[in-house]
């Protein structure tokens, strides 16, 4: 019995890297029944079938998992988001933190574009760029051409799993060619790769990166809460998860509890107001969501 780990999956077979070497591998029928599919970045025991194939015959248990791209123990995300053209989208960006939350995975935000910024551009920019900062998320801003990019985001990278996601039109796919030009990848296949347009590709794969791994996905095609109760929401805002242990009542949804401390905290300017307000949108959608019944 071998072990590895599921670094690409395409037309049906799992490509399982175990110590320099890949093993083109495929799924016992037994997993079908048990209602278990094999995801890139699982761990996985295999046993050889031939000279070259194997067969996965057990997927080790997952720290998390996404579903949309589908990919398993993903430690990071890359958040690219743009400071201008298209213009910097923050209630985008609550989005996907909280969803990248939701699913027990580290946030990076990355601002993109910075040089396309005038004086009243960057006056008005700076106090979201220092409150995300500020309530610990770690914060990279670059510029378009930047030489210097590569050496700034691999820090970021060692030894972590990373998806790399975002804004549409940001420069996700100008910043992958040149963390990784060695792929020549022409830049609108990186960006089809990546979720732009109508691609569908279901496509994914772990490629290796500054002592990392870096995701190449079809990107988030969903950034709703299905997965997620009303209950959970206030966990994801991080700011807001402190401030709940101090409300009076437990499972406070900090709309119109008495002696609410995340409600105080923004009365009062130690939350943002942005933030609350994506709160409560993010809040309403997930309470108006239709309910869930067993099939």
């Amino acid at each position: 019995m071998e072990n590895g780990q599921i670094r690409k999956a395409l037309s049906g077979f799992y490509y399982v890297y175990d110590n320099g070497r890949v093993i083109r591998s495929r799924g016992r029928g037994v997993f079908r029944n048990r209602g278990v599919t094999p995801l890139v970045g699982d761990f996985v025991d295999y046993e050889a079938d031939g000279d070259n194939d194997a067969v996965i015959t057990h997927v080790h248990e997952r720290k998390n998992e996404l579903v949309r791209p589908p990919i398993a123990n993903v430690d990071q995300a890359l958040l690219v988001f743009s400071m201008k053209e298209p213009d910097f989208a923050p209630r985008l960006l609550d989005r996907f933190l909280t969803v990248i939350e939701s699913y027990g995975v580290e946030p990076i935000i990355c601002l993109t574009k910075g040089d396309l910024l005038g004086e009243e551009d960057s006056r008005k920019l700076r106090p979201y760029v220092d409150y995300y900062s500020g309530i610990g998320y770690p914060v990279i801003e670059t510029r378009i051409g930047d030489d210097g990019l590569a050496a700034t985001i691999r820090p970021f990278l060692e030894g972590k799993t990373t998806v790399l996601t975002g804004q549409s039109g940001v420069g996700k796919s100008t910043l992958l060619n040149s963390l990784m030009p060695e792929l020549e990848l022409k830049t609108d296949e990186i960006s089809d790769a990546l979720g732009r347009g109508r691609h569908t590709t279901r496509h994914v794969e772990l490629i290796e990166y500054g002592g990392g791994l870096v995701a190449d996905t079809p990107g988030f095609s969903s950034l709703d809460f299905e997965h997620m109760e009303k209950e959970d929401l206030s966990d994801c805002f991080i700011e807001f998860a402190e401030l709940s242990e101090q409300c009076k009542f437990r499972g406070c949804l900090h709309l119109k509890e008495p002696k609410c401390a995340v409600k105080a905290a923004v009365e009062a300017g130690d939350a943002a107001r942005f933030r609350y307000d994506d709160y409560v949108l993010f809040l309403q959608e997930i309470i108006d969501r239709k309910p869930r019944y067993p099939s």
